[in-house]
């Protein structure tokens, strides 16, 4: 498996239903030409109208807004495309990056970037050893 070296920051429950396998899309302003995996990173603060939303129009159940790991690496998923438009639930552009295999980590305390950002290869090494 190759060393996963980037990172995207995505404040949760974003973050959660990512890589809890059920959001297979992140929407953003910005297009990427990057594919390949990544950590999923949870901002420190919770998207609450985002929350109710998903409760509310996609009739979800979540963990309790408490509940959440924040402030660092939470899991891993893998940018398989991006794309202006997708048939799918999760797709409101401008554009989507099409994840697959994503699954949950152990947090790992680390301050959020914009965009994709490299990660140390220590904390890379750290977070790969826990997995095996």
């Amino acid at each position: 498996m190759p060393t996963i070296e980037k990172v995207l920051s995505i404040q949760q429950p974003w973050a959660w239903l990512i890589v809890s396998g059920i959001k297979d899309i992140e929407n953003r302003k910005w297009p990427t030409s990057f594919r390949g995996p990544f950590f999923v990173h949870a901002g420190k603060k919770l998207d609450q109208s985002g929350y109710e939303w998903i409760i509310n129009e996609m009739g979800l159940s979540l963990p309790k807004p408490g509940e959440y790991p924040l402030g660092g690496i939470v899991g891993k998923a893998t940018v398989i495309d991006c794309v202006r438009s997708h048939p799918g639930k999760w797709f409101f552009g401008p554009y989507g990056f099409i994840l697959a295999d994503a699954s949950p980590l152990p947090l790992i305390p680390l301050r959020g970037q914009l965009g994709f950002f490299r990660v140390s290869s220590t904390v890379a090494a750290t977070r790969e050893e826990k997995d095996v």
